[in-house]
């Protein structure tokens, strides 16, 4: 038997078997024998096994569960079989038993990854024993507690010569009601004119002393300030140069049996940090080395999920496009390939809008799932929406215009107004968090608590749209209520209080471990495919712009 091949038993019928190899960046899921191929190893990983010595619970632990893939392949003998791969590392190792080796030359790799990490670390190393340095500390402390005294001494200062600018207005006016003489007068106010210079050079001298004191310790902070940056510069053009050269350790095969290095398909770019070491690359990659016939690929999360959110244990995903995008159709030049299945809309979603609410200024519809809130970005103007239908219904508005929107999956209600005045004012009130929204969801899963808050930042996964990730740094602020309303086997009946409203807000902090950790039900996205998304806007609740009544619509889920 060939190194790592795992044959089908009993081996698929032909009728079984894909015309071609399946696109690897299809969003619809991977061919039925590539799922095969990947519930057989998820079966070990669901039994604990991932090699001897490692329990596959290795992957709940911090560092976290890992991308793992299956390519079916055809043996020259002609018996079908599958090869198994995880993508980067594996508990501190790039080979484990059972599992296809990495693309990289390891001779050539070895010789310059540890030294090349050992620089690095010393460069860390140094420049952390530079930060913590006591002079640069005792720098440090000292500007900031002149800067304090500073502030306080100009505070001081501000408020006395406050007192002193009321105190002399006070008696420039007492001057011109007083009997003074003229000439007694001129004296007084001059005087007054001569305290105010007075207190004008005052400020000017200290303003000086303050500066020149800051001057005697701010050069020296800025010089050891700028050698820090210098080393902080130096680490990172040695680690650009030290990825660059473990890069050109990779040449990359493709199916026409050619050879190009890494680097040279992602010009004019670097290769991103990663690239080639995903399990789809290192399982064409070993195809092609042992002369077996790649027939069909499968990529699929297991283990605790990454910090950003956005994987779950068993879910499928497409091949990534920033770091696969340029690599893996050059490795598959030489095999006919499908074109990759985008997911779509239905050309005219079913059934007629349901309206809710319908009054001159604007109407509440209960949005079926499956119906898109305004035409997509790749969809002709007139394409099925919520908002081409509300058009077509009233063609002589200056409307209508939405005012939020629900993903393409959820069901529920949508408020549009019916002219632009309305718009405007419905939207403030979505701004300014006026408007009161609960959905209810099925989870997968049995959420213990009863209660609680999920706040947390988002933001786009910028490699993955329009998939959203937890980004502490770069994310927005979104914020969620919730409620559980039942429990009922392995799953949760939730009701959701949105106080933010971002991008996907409720799947993500269903799903994601700082939330409920328990994706609803029948999402693709962030968890596994149902028969549909059990996630529905059943209440809205805001101030009617014309009449200033408060009303409330509902409509139940329908599930």
């Amino acid at each position: 038997m060939l190194t790592g091949l795992t044959l089908f038993e009993p081996q698929p019928d032909p009728r079984e078997l894909p015309g071609v190899f399946p696109s690897p960046f299809d969003e619809l899921g991977p061919h039925a024998l590539a799922r095969r191929a990947a519930e057989l190893l998820q079966a070990e990983l669901r039994a604990g096994f991932l090699a001897p010595g490692l329990p596959s619970s290795t992957l709940d632990g911090p560092e976290g569960g890992k991308m793992f893939g299956v390519l079916v392949v055809r043996e020259p003998g002609g018996c079908l079989g599958f090869l198994r791969a995880f993508s980067g590392m594996l508990a501190g190792r790039w080979l484990l038993p059972g599992f296809v080796p990495p693309l990289f030359d390891a001779e050539a790799r070895a010789l310059i990854e540890s030294p090349g990490e050992a620089e690095v670390k010393a460069l860390i190393a140094r420049a952390e024993v530079f930060q913590s340095s006591s002079e640069l500390a005792a720098l440090r402390t000292a500007l900031a507690e002149q800067a304090s005294r500073h502030a306080g001494e100009r505070e001081a200062l501000r408020l006395r010569h406050e007192a002193n600018r009321r105190e002399r207005q006070s008696r420039r006016a007492e001057l011109m009601v007083s009997s003074l003489s003229e000439e007694g007068r001129r004296a007084a106010l001059h005087e007054l004119d001569q305290r105010s210079r007075g207190d004008k050079a005052e400020k000017r001298r200290s303003d000086a002393a303050w500066e020149a004191e800051r001057q005697a310790l701010a050069p020296k902070l800025a010089r050891l300030e700028r050698r820090g940056r210098a080393l902080d510069r130096l680490r990172h053009m040695f680690s650009r140069a030290l990825m660059r050269r473990l890069h050109d350790t990779y040449d990359v095969p493709n199916a026409r049996g050619e050879f190009r290095p890494l680097r040279s398909l992602y010009v004019p770019r670097e290769p991103p940090s990663g690239a080639a070491d995903c399990a789809g690359p290192k399982l064409l990659a070993q195809a092609f080395a042992q002369g077996l016939q790649p027939v069909a690929l499968a990529e699929f999360w297991w283990g605790a999920p990454p910090s950003s959110g956005g994987r779950i244990t068993g879910a499928f995903y497409a091949a990534c496009r920033d770091k696969c995008g340029p690599l893996l159709p050059f490795m598959l030049d030489g095999l006919p390939v499908s074109p990759p299945r985008v997911f779509s809309p239905p050309a005219r979603a079913p059934g007629e809008l349901s309206i809710v609410h319908e009054d001159p200024w604007l109407v509440v519809i209960d949005k079926p799932g499956g119906l898109l809130s305004v035409p997509g970005k790749d969809e002709a103007a007139g394409a099925d929406s919520i908002l081409s239908r509300l058009r077509a219904r009233y063609p002589n508005a200056t409307g209508p215009l939405l005012v939020h929107r629900l993903d393409l999956d959820t069901s529920g209600l949508l408020v549009a107004a019916l002219d632009s005045r309305t718009h405007a004012a419905l939207q403030r009130q979505f701004l300014h968090r006026d408007v009161h929204k609960r959905y209810v969801a099925w989870v997968e899963g049995t959420v213990q608590a009863d209660e609680g808050v999920i706040d947390f930042p988002m933001r786009v996964d910028l490699s993955d749209r329009p998939r959203q990730i937890h980004d502490p740094v770069h994310g927005k602020a979104a914020t969620t209520r919730w409620r559980v309303l039942e429990r009922r086997g392995t799953r949760t009946r939730v009701a959701f209080f949105p106080l933010t409203g971002r991008t996907h807000q409720l799947r993500v902090h269903a799903a994601h471990p700082l939330g409920l950790g328990a994706p609803i039900v029948g999402d693709r996205l962030y968890g596994h495919e149902d028969a549909r998304l059990f996630l529905h806007a059943e209440a809205l609740t805001f101030t009617h712009p014309q009449t200033g009544e408060r009303v409330s619509f509902a409509r139940p889920a329908p599930f």
